[in-house]
């Protein structure tokens, strides 16, 4: 199992497939289809409920607690649908839209986490979020070209030896993990600036 320090308010866990089945990487992705349709309403859902978190936190200093999970759900639901179609895991994920922030464990392999700050928000930094986020935006695009390559070498091992090379697993993960922190960061679930760590 890989684990995030618990020091960030967002988590992401992945426990590690003995074995992924050879064809998976051929057709793991199409079986996501649905779960990506969803996720697209989702997103719509989650950057419209940024900007009302970020007009009631410049002008309140609070957030309401039914936006945070709203934000957690989708980041949550995103984790699970990229991890089954990017065949980390076999176990199709549920179709849960539980609105809480600690992962209510229906998914047990994959497990996203968050402790949202809900009151003495910090409204400077949350009114210059999208600035803010520039520098972590830039370094993800380009970890994120070296993670599409990572997944691409890691499906060719899996449809040939049924495993995931450790090193591209481990960096996916990490991908994945310091996506989600920036995720909570953009979506107003924390004032706390996202490190620039894949651990």
């Amino acid at each position: 199992m890989e684990t995030v320090g618990q020091a960030y308010p967002a988590t992401f866990e992945v426990d590690r497939a003995d074995r992924i089945t050879n064809w998976r990487p051929l057709v793991q992705w199409l079986l996501a289809i649905p779960h990506f349709l969803i996720l697209y309403g989702l997103q719509i859902m989650a950057r419209a409920v940024a900007v009302i978190s970020w007009f009631a936190i410049v002008f309140t200093g609070k957030m309401p607690e039914g936006l945070a999970t709203l934000q957690c759900l989708y980041i949550r639901y995103s984790n699970r649908a990229v991890t089954y179609a990017g065949f980390l895991r076999e176990e199709y994920p549920p179709f849960a839209f539980d609105t809480i922030a600690p992962d209510p464990g229906n998914y047990p392999p994959v497990r996203t986490g968050f402790a949202p700050e809900l009151d003495d928000r910090n409204r400077l930094t949350v009114g210059f979020r999208i600035i803010l986020a520039i520098p972590q935006l830039i370094v993800l695009a380009v970890l994120g070209i070296a993670a599409f390559v990572a997944w691409v070498i890691g499906g060719f091992a899996v449809l040939f030896t049924g495993r995931w090379p450790e090193g591209l697993r481990t960096f996916v993960v990490g991908y994945m993990r310091w996506f989600t922190r920036l995720e909570a960061y953009v979506g107003l679930l924390t004032d706390a600036y996202p490190p620039f760590s894949l651990e």
